[in-house]
């Protein structure tokens, strides 16, 4: 095994997001008006500096410390610390992209996952192709799969004529968020305009008399059914834990034996999203009677009459569980598919320079962004440009979870004081941003920490969770709660 991965480290499960972040040219300022009433950082007054520096120096957390905070209502900068400076916000990002993805969408808007019919249907056969349709649903899971086959039962149709195909080209795809991060996270999946369990398939292991059962499963609550695009192989070998390469169509990956210990289980990321889809349709389809050929993968969509469909929830709500749960291909798909609503987007980075400009015009400064979700290691922006951003669109604030102030048993939360804010964690980067409110003033904030010269010499084996990364967040997350019981204290 890897030095610094143990077992529980490498097999664990989930991670909202890890690697790291530096810096990049901004774009060119949109046109948009800037918002009025958001004024520039004054400089900070002494006593002021000298309060908030002495809870920094206790943390002792190194590299780089931001901070802006200000009068919610008018706009005006309180206090800030490096607030000009440009500083990787991580998942602090996703909170940017929601008010993105509302602006330009709307909150009612929804996702539709289709299947049309090419030809007529006669009989209860289609005289034609039955084509699978993504409209980019980053939430589609294979409960929904399977209530979308039942459909097609029941409109008739018990054969195909023609061929089974699959359309996920509605958005940009990529085979990863970014490149940066471990072959084997989950929370760095491919992406389209077709998704299915936010692009990963569960492994699950268990130990036999002498050997492991192993599964691979597009486990969602009520179906799990096995799936042809990815397999595991358990070899004897010291390193790597996981390895894993394609075939054009196919995820293959092996685990070496000695990591796997008894029984377990965990999530691994698909790179083949709409083949996956395909596949796990075509299971649920001869559950339901219907025998489909094999699918193949189409770029151009068809013309051909909509036999059944299924939407996701409306975009608020799917916006606040992508806060609440900080999910990586949610913030992706609604930042493409907001951008695309203006004009169409071809990659990923454009679509992220697209929701930089709008940023840009709403905090009236200049931001660069990589992604959507904050999991790329070149978007930075300055702690006063978040703030006045989230200044002038407090829609958001209901969809951020609240923050709890407590510090310890004899320090208890605050309770005049409610924070609903967005925190961001990447290896030695730790963030939150949000809304303060107390009983005589709303404070808008944001809170940037950044070692990334310790981020940038972690070996890439060991960005799932490298060694005092841990301890550093966790200093990180106290010395937030400290500087926001303070402003509170002396801002309200």
């Amino acid at each position: 095994m890897t030095r610094g991965l143990t077992r529980r480290v490498v097999l664990g499960g989930l991670a909202a997001s890890a690697g790291g972040m530096g810096f990049a040219r901004a774009p060119e300022v949109s046109p948009r008006p800037v918002p009025r009433g958001l004024e520039a950082a004054p400089a900070a007054p002494k006593k002021l500096v000298s309060q908030s520096e002495a809870l920094i120096a206790k943390a002792n957390l190194g590299g780089d410390v931001g901070f802006a905070v200000a009068d919610t209502q008018s706009g005006e900068i309180l206090e800030a610390r490096l607030g000009q400076t440009y500083l990787p916000p991580a998942s602090t990002l996703k909170a940017v992209t929601a008010i993105y993805a509302l602006d330009r969408l709307g909150p009612l808007h929804r996702f539709k996952t289709q299947v049309l019919a090419t030809g007529p249907l006669r009989a209860g056969k289609i005289e034609g192709d039955l084509v699978l349709v993504g409209g980019g649903d980053p939430t589609l899971d294979t409960d929904q799969l399977a209530d979308l086959a039942v459909k097609l039962r029941e409109a008739g149709v018990v054969e195909v004529a023609g061929g089974f195909k699959v359309f996920g080209a509605a958005l940009p795809r990529g085979d990863r968020i970014d490149t940066d991060q471990p072959e084997h996270v989950s929370y760095n999946p491919s992406y389209g305009g077709l998704n299915l369990n936010f692009n990963r398939v569960h492994f699950e292991w268990k130990r036999t008399q002498d050997d492991y059962q192993i599964t691979m499963q597009a486990r969602a609550l009520r179906f799990r059914p096995s799936t042809n695009v990815a397999s595991m192989s358990v070899v004897d070998r010291r390193a790597p834990v996981f390895d894993h390469w394609t075939n054009g169509y196919r995820d293959n990956w092996s685990v070496a034996r000695r990591a796997l210990g008894r029984d377990g289980a965990r999530w691994l990321p698909v790179r083949y999203p709409a083949r996956y889809a395909g596949d796990v349709f075509r299971t649920l389809a001869r559950s339901n009677g219907i025998v489909l050929p094999p699918s193949e993968i189409i770029e151009t969509l068809p013309g051909g009459t909509v036999l059944a469909e299924v939407e996701s929830d409306p975009l608020r709500p799917m916006l606040q569980g992508m806060l609440k749960y900080s999910t990586n291909l949610t913030a992706e798909i609604a930042g493409l598919t907001a951008s695309a609503s203006d004009a169409p987007v071809g990659t990923l980075k454009a679509s992220a320079r697209q929701m930089a400009s709008f940023a840009s015009s709403e905090a009236g400064g200049r931001v660069a962004f990589q992604d959507h979700s904050g999991l790329n290691y070149d978007s930075s922006i300055t702690p006063s440009d978040m703030v006045r951003l989230l200044a002038a669109n407090t829609t958001v604030r209901p969809l951020l979870k609240t923050v709890n102030l407590s510090l310890d048993k004899a320090r208890p939360a605050p309770a005049d004081v409610v924070v609903h804010a967005k925190t961001g964690t990447l290896n030695f980067v730790s963030t939150l941003a949000g809304y303060i409110a107390t009983p005589r003033r709303a404070l808008t904030f944001a809170f940037f920490s950044a070692d990334t010269d310790r981020r940038d010499a972690i070996p890439p084996a060991e960005r799932e969770r490298p060694q005092g990364a841990t301890g550093w967040s966790r200093r990180s997350r106290q010395l937030q709660k400290e500087l926001i019981r303070d402003w509170a204290a002396r801002h309200a």
